[in-house]
C-alpha cells in the first residue's frame, strides 16, 4: 500500500510495522528518503573556487586563529573578497608616470629628463613592489627614442634592473658635464627679470640636487651653499633679503624647506600690502573742445571781410578830398 502525506513526516516518531487488525499480519513501513535541496549559493560558490584552483581550506586560513569560522553567507563572501583581493604591494592604485620620450624640444603633454627622473626615482624609493613591476611601471611611460634604448637595454640584458633602466635613460639624454662644471654652473646663477625669489630658489635647488648626484659637492655643504648663492644671485629681491635677515643666516643657514616657507610667507604678506595700498588719484582734467582749423578760419572770415571794406571807406574820402 502505498500512502502520500501532505505534511512533513517526522521519521523518528513513526513506528517500523504495524499490525493488521483483519489477518493479523504484521506489515513493515517503509518512508521514503526527502529529497535533498541543494542551495544555488553552494553551488556557485565551488564552481568558483575550483574555476580558480583554491578551495575552502584556502579560505579559511585567510581567517587570523582566533577567528571563528563561520559558515554563514555573509562570512563565505568576506572571505572569499579577500581571498581574491589584488596585493596592494602589486596592484594598488598609484599615480602614473608621465610620458618621457626624450625629443628635443619637449613635445606638449610630456616631460623632459630632468621632471621624469624625479618621477622615476621618487617610484622606486617609495613604492613597496617588485623590480619586475618598477619596470613595467617605467616603460609604459616611455614611447619614441627613449623606448627604443630600453628595447636595446632588454634584448642584450634581460635581467636589466629598473635602476639599470633609469641610468641608462640618464647617461644617453642627459647632460655630460661633470660634477665640477655643474657646480661652475651653479655658482653663475643669478634671478631673472621679474623672477619671484621662491622661484628662484626652487631653480637652484634643481641645479644643485644634479651637482651632488654627480658628485660636485658634498652633502654636508649643500645648505650653506645654497643660501650664499641665493644671497650673490637673487639682484631682484634686495629688500626681501634684509626683511628676511639672510645674510645673518649664513653661520647657521636653514634647510631648504625651512627657508622656502620663509620666502613665500614674506611674498604673499607683501602681496597683501601691494593690496591694500589705495590708488593714486588720477589728476583732474577739463575737456576743452577746439575746433578745427577750417572753423577757426570761417569764423575769421567776416571780420577780415569787414576790415576791408572799412579801408576801402577811407580810400574814397581821401580821394574825395584830394580831388
Amino acid at each position: 500500500m502505498l500512502c502520500e502525506c501532505r505534511e512533513e513526516i517526522d521519521s523518528t516518531k513513526v513506528p517500523p510495522e504495524v499490525i493488521s487488525t483483519i489477518e493479523g499480519v504484521k506489515w513493515t513501513i517503509v518512508i521514503s528518503e526527502p529529497k535533498t535541496i541543494t542551495d544555488p549559493f553552494t553551488e556557485k560558490l565551488d564552481k568558483f573556487l575550483q574555476d580558480e584552483g583554491k578551495t575552502m581550506d584556502d579560505i579559511k586560513r585567510l581567517y587570523a586563529p582566533t577567528t571563528s569560522w563561520n559558515s554563514n553567507p555573509e562570512s563565505i563572501i568576506r572571505a572569499v573578497s579577500d581571498a581574491f583581493q589584488p596585493r596592494p604591494n602589486e596592484s594598488s592604485s598609484y599615480r602614473r608616470l608621465r610620458i618621457f620620450s626624450g625629443i628635443h624640444p619637449t613635445p606638449t603633454g610630456e616631460e623632459n629628463l630632468d621632471s621624469w627622473l624625479e618621477q622615476a626615482k621618487f617610484m622606486v624609493e617609495e613604492y613597496e613592489c617588485s623590480d619586475k613591476e618598477k619596470r613595467r611601471r617605467i616603460i609604459e611611460s616611455l614611447k619614441g627614442p627613449a623606448l627604443e634604448i630600453i628595447q636595446a637595454v632588454r634584448t642584450s640584458n634581460p635581467m636589466a634592473s629598473h635602476m639599470d633602466y633609469i641610468q641608462v635613460l640618464e647617461n644617453t639624454f642627459g647632460t655630460s658635464e661633470s660634477g665640477e662644471e655643474l657646480y661652475l654652473t651653479f655658482r653663475t646663477m643669478h634671478q631673472r627679470q621679474g623672477e619671484c625669489l621662491s622661484d628662484f630658489l626652487l631653480r637652484l635647488e634643481r641645479m644643485l640636487n644634479k651637482v651632488v648626484q654627480r658628485g660636485g659637492l658634498p652633502v654636508s655643504e649643500v645648505s650653506k651653499t645654497r643660501l650664499e648663492q641665493l644671497i650673490k644671485g637673487a639682484t631682484e629681491s634686495d629688500l626681501m633679503l634684509l626683511q628676511l635677515n639672510l645674510r645673518g643666516k649664513c653661520g647657521d643657514p636653514p634647510a631648504f624647506l625651512n627657508l622656502l616657507k620663509e620666502i613665500r610667507e614674506e611674498e604673499e604678506r607683501e602681496a597683501a600690502r601691494h593690496k591694500l595700498k589705495k590708488p593714486a588719484q588720477r589728476p583732474y582734467v577739463r575737456a576743452v573742445q577746439v575746433g578745427s582749423e577750417t572753423d577757426s578760419k570761417g569764423s575769421q572770415q567776416p571780420d577780415l571781410q569787414t576790415e576791408v571794406q572799412e579801408l576801402k571807406a577811407k580810400l574814397k574820402e581821401l580821394n574825395s578830398l584830394q580831388s
